[in-house]
């Protein structure tokens, strides 16, 4: 159905694009195949890297946030490594800051200004509450949405401190049905990923020398380098191992139970698995893959409009 079609009839699509740090380039995929087969979401939700992802689309950017994510190289993504000694978060946030403002909008823009709804999810830290942005500026929405403990420091935004919303609501389907979305479009990125993120035994650069201050931070986490973490490992996970096993764990559970309350109409699952929290640079295979999940979706997308 083209986005003439859809429009005639009146259904508001809804896409909801879900968290997973580095495999979110593959929303940028999503968002065009469905784009190619003449399907325009009406309102964008994100969480996290979705909401970044989301608010560069809405804002007519992603054609720019494409290029410049498939340029990335490791080197380049390990520079986005964070030296404070605070251990506010391993992320740079005033570099980070000025990709945002490049391949999304400058920090007075607001969420008003955009050409279709948008709303971010971030989560209340003393509460534990979600917190939905549906106005005011777009660089908030985005910035508390994916304020991952770990990587970055909360947010404060209205006497509040606010972090990642796949703390409590990773793929936002609710939000986008509260928007008025009549038909909800999710992409979730945190499928079979448990167990993913544990290092084996004697890695192959495990006694390299440290040469540089980047080669103390643990650039990539990916499958190549991982198992299940069974009782025959010595080494025990390293911290941010753990932290992306946590992560996976978490927001898998929240993600299967939210599900069932709030199914979406469609459910887009990328296989990402390979891709590590960190791994940036590996834009272009997520961004292919997320094509090749709206490939695998299309017939039943295509269904399911036509009788809505």
């Amino acid at each position: 159905m083209s986005s003439s079609e859809h429009s005639a009839n009146k259904v508001k699509i809804g896409l909801a694009l879900g968290s997973g740090s580095a495999r979110g380039w593959s929303h940028i995929g999503v968002i065009e195949a469905l784009r190619d087969h003449g399907i325009e979401p009406d309102i964008i939700c994100g969480c996290s890297i979705g909401a970044l992802v989301g608010a560069s689309y809405a804002a007519n950017k992603i054609t720019a946030l494409e290029t410049w994510a498939r340029s990335l190289s490791l080197f380049e993504t390990a520079r986005f490594a964070s030296l404070d000694t605070t251990l506010n978060g391993v992320i740079n946030k005033e570099r980070l800051q000025r990709v945002l403002t490049q391949f999304i909008a400058d920090e007075e823009f607001t969420i008003a200004e955009l050409q279709r709804p948008f709303a971010s999810v971030a989560t209340d830290l003393s509460s534990g509450r979600e917190v939905w942005f549906t106005d005011g500026l777009l660089l908030d929405a985005v910035w508390a949405s994916m304020s991952l403990p770990g990587l970055f420091p909360p947010v404060r935004h209205k006497k509040r401190w606010l972090v990642d919303g796949g703390l409590v609501n990773p793929v936002p389907v609710s939000v986008c049905r509260a928007l008025g979305a009549d038909f909800v479009i999710a992409v979730n990125l945190n499928g079979n990923l448990v167990g993913r993120h544990i290092d084996k035994p004697g890695r192959p650069d495990e006694n390299k020398p440290v040469t540089h201050w980047s080669d103390k931070i643990p650039w990539p986490m990916s499958s190549k380098q991982e198992s299940n973490g069974g009782a025959g490992d010595e080494k025990a996970p390293r911290v941010f191992e753990t932290i992306a096993g946590s992560i996976n764990i978490i927001q898998d559970r929240i993600t299967r139970s939210r599900m069932v309350g709030e199914p979406p109409d469609i459910l887009i699952t990328p296989e990402l698995a390979d891709i590590g929290l960190l791994e940036f640079y590996r834009a272009a295979e997520c961004i292919d893959e997320g094509k090749a999940s709206v490939s695998r979706a299309l017939p039943e997308i295509q269904r399911l409009l036509k009788t809505s």
